[in-house]
């Protein structure tokens, strides 16, 4: 099925807020790697100066290996925000969290001129639950402030024991004053997608974060809510998604295209040139699709988002995507540590890098909240006396649900809608 008159294009690929984690390959010996350029040495000179300075002046004796530790991921956050040094505890807890249980708050963070920036919630935790949003500037940590601490350790502080609280302070734009938020730590078990039916033959697809399942069970659920009777449209909703895993985005954007490319990256070392294309395994590949985006919606979220854009199987609604168009890699060290490292970036089928631009809607729909006109004095056929009955009844239970649902969700609402007019579309003769 096509939409829009786009020119047709080819595919998009990952990076992440969890870290668009693609394993490390081998890498090329360090001689191959090598430019022409000596080194700096009077910069490493002023290093070494710097380090015995510290050892002979600090206040407080300093351990050599924590020196070294220290230097190692200054290197890494200097270079951009989601490269970073992986302890052992860190490196243990991004595995977990890609394979879909994790303990903490469940929110995405990412850092911003020194504060800790909410990504996205994720749903069903004790964040979406105490009323975080996407955008949210976090500033302190209990009482500690967070300006100056890098993004691990504030995810440290974030995590505990289950049942243990921690406040959140926050700074959330149209608010004049911090705002404070306490937060019960739970284990997060992330449910990556959930579907259920709008109406008899519209359908809906939340993807929460892409793990490693998520392709599979998004499949699953298109064939439950095929075996329910014909799908006439569905919605995917990629709101607040935060990213993940890189071969799950290509496998959701499989499910709705039966061919062409869905994603390529660049990068300087050779295996970082990657493509990724669609097969004819497709769950729906006619059913015509909403997708619905807004500023959470990064890395995985916009691999997919631009491959069903740019091959014009989908319409996408909302606002503008988050704008992460990196790729992370994952490289194991020794003592089970390891560094994520930004290796490359990530490309739409048509050659759109959405680093810092982000996925732009077809439709630009803002979050809002619809409010009906009563008319509660206008007189209908039911209310005169006599009236002739219908003759059938329980017509309308079908809808009550959706009505209630959509009535929270503006922008869902006005997705319902246009797969309805899509639909009412395909009924109306051609002309001659």
């Amino acid at each position: 099925m096509k939409l829009m008159s786009r020119t047709p294009l080819a595919a998009a690929l990952l990076g992440c807020a969890l870290s668009l984690s693609q394993p490390a390959a081998a890498q090329p010996p360090a001689a191959e790697q090598a430019t022409d350029k000596p080194l700096p040495l009077t910069e490493l000179r002023m290093f070494a100066d710097v380090f015995d300075r510290i050892k002979q002046a600090y206040v407080e004796p300093v351990d050599d290996r924590q020196l070294l530790e220290d230097a190692i991921r200054g290197m890494l956050t200097g270079l951009d925000p989601h490269s970073a040094y992986l302890e052992a505890e860190a490196f243990e807890s991004l595995q977990i969290h890609t394979r879909g249980e994790f303990g903490g708050l469940g929110i995405e963070v990412g850092l911003e001129d020194g504060f800790i920036r909410v990504i996205a919630p994720i749903d069903d935790t004790p964040a979406q639950r105490a009323g975080v949003r996407a955008g949210d500037l976090i500033i302190k940590l209990g009482e500690t402030p967070v300006q100056g601490m890098d993004l691990n350790e504030a995810v440290d502080r974030m995590r505990g024991e289950v049942g243990t609280t921690i406040r959140l302070t926050i700074m959330r734009d149209g608010l004049d004053q911090p705002l404070e938020l306490e937060l019960e730590r739970d284990v997060i078990k992330v449910r990556s997608v959930r579907h259920e039916m709008l109406e008899p033959g519209y359908g809906y697809l939340r993807i929460s974060q892409f793990q490693a399942h998520t392709g599979e069970d998004l499949v699953a659920a298109i064939h439950d809510m095929q075996r329910a009777g014909d799908l006439h449209g569905l919605v995917l909703d990629l709101r607040n998604n935060p990213g993940g895993v890189l071969q799950a985005a290509v496998a959701v954007s499989n499910a709705f295209l039966d061919e062409g490319l869905i994603v390529y990256t660049e990068g300087r070392l050779p295996n970082s040139e990657l493509r990724f294309n669609a097969n004819t395994e497709t769950a729906a590949a006619d059913t015509p699709l909403v997708v619905l985006i807004n500023g959470g919606s990064a890395s995985a979220s916009e691999i997919v988002a631009g491959a069903l854009q740019d091959h014009q199987r989908a319409v996408l609604m909302g606002t503008d995507s988050f704008g992460k168009g990196s790729v992370q890699t994952i490289l194991p060290l020794a003592e089970d540590r390891a560094i994520k490292l930004t290796t490359a970036r990530y490309y739409t089928p048509g050659g759109r890098s959405i680093q810092a631009q982000g996925i732009q809607p077809d439709l630009r729909v803002e979050d809002a909240r619809l409010t009906p006109i009563e008319h509660g004095s206008r007189i209908k056929e039911r209310d005169l006396a006599g009236h002739l009955e219908n003759g059938r009844s329980g017509q309308d239970a079908a809808s009550t649900s959706s009505a209630e649902r959509t009535a929270r969700d503006f922008q869902l609402y006005e997705a319902l809608n246009l797969l309805k007019a899509m639909q009412i579309l395909q009924r109306v003769p051609a002309a001659d």
